[in-house]
Protein backbone atom coordinates (compact mmCIF):
# COMPACT_ATOMS: atom_id res chain seq x y z
CA UNK A 1 0.00 0.00 0.00
CA UNK A 2 1.26 3.34 -1.04
CA UNK A 3 0.25 5.10 2.44
CA UNK A 4 2.32 2.28 4.53
CA UNK A 5 5.39 2.93 2.10
CA UNK A 6 5.02 6.56 2.40
CA UNK A 7 5.41 6.27 6.32
CA UNK A 8 8.22 4.36 6.57
CA UNK A 9 10.02 6.71 4.30
CA UNK A 10 8.86 9.67 6.44
CA UNK A 11 7.54 11.31 2.80
CA UNK A 12 5.98 14.63 3.19
CA UNK A 13 7.68 14.93 7.20
CA UNK A 14 9.62 17.52 8.77
CA UNK A 15 11.91 17.72 11.20
CA UNK A 16 10.19 20.31 13.26
CA UNK A 17 7.09 18.62 13.28
CA UNK A 18 6.77 15.14 15.43
CA UNK A 19 4.52 12.41 13.55
CA UNK A 20 2.05 11.12 15.93
CA UNK A 21 0.79 7.99 13.98
CA UNK A 22 3.02 6.08 12.10
CA UNK A 23 0.10 3.13 11.80
CA UNK A 24 -2.04 3.08 9.18
CA UNK A 25 -5.70 3.08 10.93
CA UNK A 26 -9.28 2.34 9.69
CA UNK A 27 -10.91 5.68 8.60
CA UNK A 28 -7.29 5.68 6.39
CA UNK A 29 -8.24 2.53 4.82
CA UNK A 30 -11.15 3.59 4.16
CA UNK A 31 -9.68 6.86 2.83
CA UNK A 32 -6.89 5.05 0.67
CA UNK A 33 -10.42 2.64 -1.34
CA UNK A 34 -12.35 5.94 -1.55
CA UNK A 35 -9.46 7.25 -3.64
CA UNK A 36 -8.09 4.49 -5.59
CA UNK A 37 -11.89 3.93 -6.87
CA UNK A 38 -12.17 7.23 -7.55
CA UNK A 39 -8.73 7.39 -9.77
CA UNK A 40 -10.67 4.18 -11.62
CA UNK A 41 -13.77 6.63 -12.00
CA UNK A 42 -11.01 9.15 -13.75
CA UNK A 43 -9.68 6.26 -16.02
CA UNK A 44 -10.85 7.21 -19.69
CA UNK A 45 -11.52 4.15 -20.84
CA UNK A 46 -11.38 -0.06 -18.99
CA UNK A 47 -10.61 -1.69 -22.18
CA UNK A 48 -7.82 -2.54 -24.15
CA UNK A 49 -8.52 -0.19 -27.80
CA UNK A 50 -8.98 -2.70 -29.96
CA UNK A 51 -7.48 -0.22 -33.04
CA UNK A 52 -5.46 2.65 -33.82
CA UNK A 53 -8.30 4.99 -33.78
CA UNK A 54 -9.63 3.57 -30.53
CA UNK A 55 -5.99 3.99 -28.82
CA UNK A 56 -5.78 7.56 -30.33
CA UNK A 57 -9.29 8.35 -29.00
CA UNK A 58 -8.05 7.13 -25.66
CA UNK A 59 -4.91 8.96 -25.46
CA UNK A 60 -6.83 12.25 -26.12
CA UNK A 61 -8.16 11.87 -22.64
CA UNK A 62 -5.00 11.70 -21.60
CA UNK A 63 -4.38 15.73 -20.35
CA UNK A 64 -7.70 15.65 -18.53
CA UNK A 65 -6.95 13.18 -16.56
CA UNK A 66 -3.64 14.11 -16.03
CA UNK A 67 -4.73 17.23 -14.35
CA UNK A 68 -7.36 15.01 -12.59
CA UNK A 69 -5.39 13.20 -11.17
CA UNK A 70 -2.89 15.77 -10.36
CA UNK A 71 -5.79 17.00 -7.91
CA UNK A 72 -6.72 14.07 -6.20
CA UNK A 73 -3.60 13.52 -5.26
CA UNK A 74 -3.15 16.92 -4.10
CA UNK A 75 -6.04 15.97 -1.95
CA UNK A 76 -4.87 12.79 -0.87
CA UNK A 77 -1.79 13.95 0.01
CA UNK A 78 -3.22 16.47 2.22
CA UNK A 79 -5.29 14.40 4.40
CA UNK A 80 -2.12 12.45 4.52
CA UNK A 81 0.26 14.76 6.12
CA UNK A 82 -3.13 15.55 8.44
CA UNK A 83 -2.95 12.44 10.14
CA UNK A 84 0.25 11.84 10.40
CA UNK A 85 0.79 14.89 11.95
CA UNK A 86 -2.16 14.77 14.20
CA UNK A 87 -3.13 11.16 14.40
CA UNK A 88 -6.90 12.07 15.42
CA UNK A 89 -9.37 9.56 14.82
CA UNK A 90 -12.20 10.65 17.40
CA UNK A 91 -15.65 11.24 16.13
CA UNK A 92 -15.48 14.90 14.56
CA UNK A 93 -12.09 13.82 12.64
CA UNK A 94 -14.51 10.70 11.66
CA UNK A 95 -17.28 12.64 10.14
CA UNK A 96 -15.17 15.24 8.54
CA UNK A 97 -13.19 13.03 6.75
CA UNK A 98 -16.33 11.17 5.75
CA UNK A 99 -17.62 14.36 4.35
CA UNK A 100 -14.18 14.93 2.48
CA UNK A 101 -14.58 11.57 0.85
CA UNK A 102 -18.47 12.06 0.12
CA UNK A 103 -17.32 15.31 -2.26
CA UNK A 104 -14.22 13.45 -3.98
CA UNK A 105 -16.43 10.57 -5.41
CA UNK A 106 -19.30 13.23 -6.10
CA UNK A 107 -16.69 15.23 -8.00
CA UNK A 108 -14.92 12.86 -9.66
CA UNK A 109 -17.16 12.83 -12.68
CA UNK A 110 -17.53 16.80 -13.31
CA UNK A 111 -13.93 17.49 -12.70
CA UNK A 112 -13.00 14.61 -15.23
CA UNK A 113 -15.85 16.37 -17.88
CA UNK A 114 -14.64 19.84 -17.05
CA UNK A 115 -11.08 19.24 -18.22
CA UNK A 116 -11.82 17.04 -20.73
CA UNK A 117 -13.59 19.87 -22.14
CA UNK A 118 -10.90 22.82 -21.41
CA UNK A 119 -8.24 20.64 -22.72
CA UNK A 120 -10.12 20.22 -25.89
CA UNK A 121 -10.27 23.52 -26.68
CA UNK A 122 -6.99 24.68 -25.63
CA UNK A 123 -5.67 21.71 -27.88
CA UNK A 124 -7.33 23.30 -30.99
CA UNK A 125 -10.78 21.66 -30.64
CA UNK A 126 -14.60 22.75 -30.61
CA UNK A 127 -15.46 21.33 -27.47
CA UNK A 128 -17.50 18.78 -29.46
CA UNK A 129 -17.38 15.02 -28.68
CA UNK A 130 -18.61 12.28 -31.17
CA UNK A 131 -21.76 9.74 -29.44
CA UNK A 132 -21.63 6.17 -29.64
CA UNK A 133 -24.44 6.49 -32.41
CA UNK A 134 -22.03 8.77 -34.35
CA UNK A 135 -23.69 12.16 -33.91
CA UNK A 136 -21.47 15.29 -32.64
CA UNK A 137 -22.23 17.28 -30.33
CA UNK A 138 -21.10 20.19 -28.22
CA UNK A 139 -19.78 19.33 -24.65
CA UNK A 140 -21.08 22.55 -23.38
CA UNK A 141 -24.08 24.81 -24.84
CA UNK A 142 -25.20 28.23 -23.93
CA UNK A 143 -25.03 29.22 -20.51
CA UNK A 144 -23.56 25.95 -19.28
CA UNK A 145 -20.37 26.86 -18.75
CA UNK A 146 -21.28 28.95 -15.82
CA UNK A 147 -23.29 26.27 -14.33
CA UNK A 148 -20.44 24.29 -14.51
CA UNK A 149 -18.30 26.57 -13.21
CA UNK A 150 -20.89 26.91 -10.25
CA UNK A 151 -20.53 23.24 -9.73
CA UNK A 152 -16.99 22.95 -9.83
CA UNK A 153 -16.33 25.96 -7.37
CA UNK A 154 -18.91 24.22 -4.99
CA UNK A 155 -16.55 21.33 -5.24
CA UNK A 156 -13.65 22.91 -4.68
CA UNK A 157 -15.23 25.29 -1.70
CA UNK A 158 -15.91 22.06 0.54
CA UNK A 159 -13.34 20.11 -0.34
CA UNK A 160 -10.63 22.96 1.54
CA UNK A 161 -13.82 23.95 3.54
CA UNK A 162 -13.00 20.55 5.44
CA UNK A 163 -9.52 21.17 5.38
CA UNK A 164 -10.02 23.89 7.32
CA UNK A 165 -11.90 22.38 10.01
CA UNK A 166 -10.00 19.48 10.63
CA UNK A 167 -7.13 21.29 11.34
CA UNK A 168 -8.98 23.61 13.38
CA UNK A 169 -10.26 20.26 14.95
CA UNK A 170 -6.51 19.86 15.79
CA UNK A 171 -5.91 23.26 16.85
CA UNK A 172 -8.37 22.85 19.48
CA UNK A 173 -7.15 19.61 20.76
CA UNK A 174 -3.33 21.72 20.85
CA UNK A 175 -3.12 20.92 24.13
CA UNK A 176 -3.93 17.20 24.40
CA UNK A 177 -1.89 16.50 21.44
CA UNK A 178 1.18 18.65 23.01
CA UNK A 179 2.09 20.70 20.11
CA UNK A 180 4.67 23.01 20.38
CA UNK A 181 4.99 26.57 19.11
CA UNK A 182 6.92 25.55 15.64
CA UNK A 183 3.79 22.71 15.35
CA UNK A 184 0.87 25.41 16.12
CA UNK A 185 2.62 27.58 13.72
CA UNK A 186 2.55 25.05 11.04
CA UNK A 187 -1.04 24.36 12.21
CA UNK A 188 -2.47 27.84 11.59
CA UNK A 189 -0.41 28.07 8.18
CA UNK A 190 -2.54 24.81 7.38
CA UNK A 191 -5.54 26.35 8.01
CA UNK A 192 -4.94 30.13 6.39
CA UNK A 193 -3.70 27.84 3.22
CA UNK A 194 -6.82 26.76 3.03
CA UNK A 195 -8.76 29.62 3.80
CA UNK A 196 -7.10 31.12 0.66
CA UNK A 197 -8.17 28.50 -1.33
CA UNK A 198 -11.44 28.60 -0.13
CA UNK A 199 -11.76 32.35 -0.70
CA UNK A 200 -10.60 31.86 -4.56
CA UNK A 201 -13.47 29.54 -4.63
CA UNK A 202 -15.87 31.62 -3.24
CA UNK A 203 -14.58 34.59 -5.50
CA UNK A 204 -15.29 32.54 -8.90
CA UNK A 205 -18.81 31.36 -7.26
CA UNK A 206 -19.33 34.89 -6.80
CA UNK A 207 -18.53 35.97 -10.59
CA UNK A 208 -20.91 33.47 -11.86
CA UNK A 209 -23.91 34.55 -9.76
CA UNK A 210 -23.00 38.27 -10.05
CA UNK A 211 -20.35 38.94 -12.15
CA UNK A 212 -22.44 39.76 -15.51
CA UNK A 213 -20.31 40.38 -18.28
CA UNK A 214 -17.24 39.48 -16.17
CA UNK A 215 -18.77 35.94 -15.29
CA UNK A 216 -16.51 33.97 -17.87
CA UNK A 217 -13.87 35.59 -15.46
CA UNK A 218 -15.05 32.46 -12.62
CA UNK A 219 -12.62 29.93 -14.82
CA UNK A 220 -9.56 31.83 -15.05
CA UNK A 221 -9.52 32.92 -11.79
CA UNK A 222 -8.62 29.67 -9.97
CA UNK A 223 -5.10 31.07 -11.65
CA UNK A 224 -4.50 33.12 -8.52
CA UNK A 225 -4.06 30.36 -6.40
CA UNK A 226 -0.46 29.93 -7.82
CA UNK A 227 0.22 33.90 -6.96
CA UNK A 228 -1.20 33.84 -3.67
CA UNK A 229 -0.04 30.75 -2.31
CA UNK A 230 3.37 31.86 -3.27
CA UNK A 231 2.98 34.96 -1.67
CA UNK A 232 1.60 33.71 0.98
CA UNK A 233 4.49 31.15 1.72
CA UNK A 234 6.94 33.58 1.33
CA UNK A 235 5.71 35.75 4.06
CA UNK A 236 4.82 32.57 6.21
CA UNK A 237 8.56 31.00 5.90
CA UNK A 238 10.08 33.84 7.00
CA UNK A 239 7.64 34.19 9.88
CA UNK A 240 8.75 30.27 10.44
CA UNK A 241 12.41 31.16 10.45
CA UNK A 242 12.36 33.73 12.93
CA UNK A 243 10.13 31.85 15.26
CA UNK A 244 12.92 29.03 14.34
CA UNK A 245 15.67 31.31 15.67
CA UNK A 246 13.41 32.33 18.89
CA UNK A 247 13.00 28.78 19.57
CA UNK A 248 16.40 27.95 19.51
CA UNK A 249 17.74 30.77 21.61
CA UNK A 250 15.17 29.96 24.03
CA UNK A 251 16.44 26.14 24.39
CA UNK A 252 19.13 25.26 26.92
CA UNK A 253 22.39 24.98 25.98
CA UNK A 254 24.78 21.96 27.25
CA UNK A 255 28.25 23.07 28.35
CA UNK A 256 30.88 21.12 27.82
Amino acid sequence: MIRKKLIEKEFGSQKDFRWRSHEISRIEGLSDGVFAFAVTLLVVSLEVPKTFSELAATMRGFGAFAISFALLFMIWFIQFKFFRRYGLQDTITVCLNGILLFVVLFYVYPLKFLFSYLVNVLSGGHGEVRLANGNVEAMVEGNQMATLMLIFGLGYVAVFGVFILLHLHAYRKRFVLALNELELFDTRNSIQESALNVSIGLVSISLVLFGGRYAPLSGPSYMLVGVVLTIHGMIMGKSRRRLEEVVTAAEPQISD
